[in-house]
């Protein structure tokens, strides 16, 4: 098959499939620094419904991951408040990646390296259909976001800031 029409296995799908979570492909081209605003182009989504996975750290350097509307900002005070920390920042790009097992720009919150606590807006769960990362750049799976919670374990959290 084409690039376009398939992706290769990742990790993420590896990890969606062990789940029997039902997913749709979506690959576009990677663009450095183009984030969710670039992928909702090309697709032609709303950005709101193309969801980001952060990887963040609080102030003793434990990793876990946001999930957040790719029109949106994270505030981090919003955030280490409702999860109970003095501090939440984002990662490094190296850190990240050695936590999650995936490139910046690239990372899922499926079949992560090390298992991070997952905190997701709680508003992305209102949506009938989102894209997320698949585990690689210019790749997006589109899921029913009860997923996250349902299958993945993320806590539902309120920490969106205005772009």
């Amino acid at each position: 098959m084409a690039r376009k029409d398939h992706a290769s296995e990742t990790p993420a799908t590896a990890w969606l499939k062990a789940h029997k979570v039902p997913y749709t492909e979506h690959l576009y081209e990677y663009v450095e620094h183009g984030g969710t605003g670039e992928s909702a182009k090309q697709l032609g989504w709303d950005e709101h419904a193309v969801v980001k996975t952060l990887v963040m750290e609080d102030e003793a350097a434990k990793p876990l991951i946001v999930l957040m509307h790719g029109d949106r900002q994270v505030s981090l005070k919003n955030l280490a408040r409702q999860i109970g920390v003095k501090k939440v920042a984002p990662c490094k790009p190296e850190v990240a990646n050695r936590h999650s097992g995936f490139l910046v720009g690239g990372t899922s919150p499926f079949g992560t390296r090390k298992e991070m606590p997952v905190h997701v807006e709680s508003t992305i769960l209102d949506l009938p259909k989102i894209l997320i990362n698949g585990g690689r750049r210019g790749y997006l799976v589109g899921i029913d976001p009860r997923v996250l919670t349902e299958t993945l374990g993320a806590r539902p959290v309120q920490c969106a800031g205005a772009e």
